[in-house]
């Protein structure tokens, strides 16, 4: 018996996908649960019927998947992963699973930049992403700052992004209750977050700015897995570490302004998709293809969870917040038996 086990013991492990393989699952499976949500609704149809409506010929179908279904679905996936690589690229920077822009305050500062332009100068789209963008940096700047004792440690600038994110919730609260009524009441329904009222007015300037961001994101991995090392492993190897920093930070802050201003907070994606994808691929580090992949296929899915699931549609933030909840209790217990 004993020498059985050993024998089974010594034998080959089973080969794992490569990252390439992966990459593709995950892509695949993003596609189908897509298929999956134009073809459900009020209004069913099937999968031929879909990829007819998709070529824009069959009328009344094509209206209601081409107008109405696949704008949301196309945010839920790029929004997704915009998500997914603005919590990649922060957990790398503090080396520590929960650095993320849910927990280290910058998507509620996002919130508060639009629940202060909104209570002040009215709802647009341009005062929307203006106020998202420029809270989340003024959270970032804060944080930072805070933070910063000759240099930015991790769990120091998770710590303090915790505590300016409970601050910037009093905020919120405060401003809501100082609004008037139907003003409050828009600007609450709005931070659950949402992808019910998306059309391409929205994705199309979010498709501009992915298409800007995307490549200052590929330049800026290199460093980013210098910075993983270390400040001083960088700095032996050309990095201008503090400035490298902050130009991440920025990456990261105006991604998720993106979707903040598109959709209101949505938490847990960045949160755990990073996480997920880098225990999908082996290697070091988090892969940022991966996650943007994974973040897709999280949101798309919670998206669907929400619509069809409850007895009434609900807002993705509120599938996303119990999931999240879930993980992060789940993180909190594994890292406590690790310590």
């Amino acid at each position: 018996m004993s020498a059985v086990r050993l024998t089974r013991a010594a034998g080959p492990r089973p080969a794992r996908l490569g990252p390439t393989a992966i990459a593709l699952l995950l892509a695949v499976a993003t596609l189908v649960l897509a298929v999956v949500a134009l073809m459900l609704g009020d209004y069913p149809l099937t999968v031929p019927q879909v990829l007819t409506a998709l070529t824009g010929t069959s009328g009344f179908e094509s209206t209601m998947v081409l107008e109405w279904r696949l704008p949301r679905v196309t945010a839920a996936v790029l929004f997704g992963a915009a998500l997914a690589v603005s919590g990649a690229l922060f957990q790398t920077l503090t080396r520590n699973p929960l650095g993320s822009p849910d927990l280290i305050g910058f998507a509620t500062g996002s919130y508060t930049g639009v629940v202060v332009v909104t209570v002040v100068l009215g709802t647009s789209v341009v005062t929307t992403t203006a106020g998202a963008l420029l809270g989340g940096l003024g959270t970032a700047i804060l944080v930072y700052l805070l933070a910063y004792r000759r240099g930015v440690q991790g769990f120091r600038l998770i710590v303090v992004g915790i505590g300016v994110t409970a601050m910037l919730h009093a905020l919120n609260t405060w401003l809501l209750l100082r609004a008037q009524e139907e003003v409050a009441m828009g600007a609450a329904i709005w931070g659950t977050g949402s992808l019910s009222l998306t059309s391409w007015s929205d994705v199309v300037p979010a498709v501009g700015v992915l298409l800007i961001t995307a490549p200052l994101v590929v330049r800026a991995s290199r460093p980013l897995r210098q910075l993983e090392l270390g400040d001083d492993a960088a700095a032996a190897h050309g990095v201008r570490v503090e400035p490298t920093r902050l130009a991440i930070i920025g990456l990261g802050i105006l991604l998720t302004a993106l979707v903040t201003a598109a959709t209101g907070p949505i938490a847990f994606i960045a949160l755990a998709a990073p996480q997920v994808a880098r225990r999908l691929r082996t290697g070091a580090g988090i892969p940022l293809v991966h996650s943007a992949l994974t973040g897709a296929f999280l949101l798309l899915g919670a998206d669907l969870l929400a619509q069809y699931v409850p007895a009434q549609p609900v807002p993705v933030g509120v599938v996303t917040v119990v999931l999240g909840g879930l993980y992060l209790l789940g993180v909190l217990v594994r890292e406590a038996r690790r310590a």
